[in-house]
């Protein structure tokens, strides 16, 4: 899979909110930092996290767009984005947006999330 396909394959894997959809696109050393200042360091925590607001928001739907690479190699790249989502938390509408950083890096021949960073987006 090349970055792109990688970048459609993880935004699809968190729209299915299920941990073993995305588990195969994360490093073991993946570190995820949420907007709202919360930071998660390797692939358990991380899992714990995301299976945390999995269960939080209900019919989730998640979308990356306006990507921008910074660097790509052969082993790894770095890309800015922004994101958005919609779901439902205890019944009711929710959505949110921001900005965001990913390295991703070659591993096994396959490319994996080694960083994320969410930030908020300001006007």
């Amino acid at each position: 899979m090349n970055l792109e396909e990688f970048i459609t394959s993880y935004e699809a894997a968190l729209g299915t909110q299920d941990w073993k959809a995305v588990a195969p696109l994360v490093s073991e050393n993946v570190s995820v930092s949420f907007s709202d200042g919360t930071v998660h360091m390797g692939k358990e925590n991380v899992q714990k996290a995301f299976e945390k607001n999995f269960s939080l928001i209900k019919n989730e739907k998640y979308a990356i767009e306006n990507i921008t690479w910074l660097a790509k190699d052969q082993k790894y790249a770095v890309y800015l984005f922004e994101f958005h989502w919609t779901g439902l938390i205890k019944g009711k509408p929710v959505s949110g947006n921001g900005i965001g950083t990913a390295v991703l890096v070659k591993e096994d021949a396959q490319w994996k999330l080694l960083t994320e960073h969410l930030g908020r987006k300001t006007a």
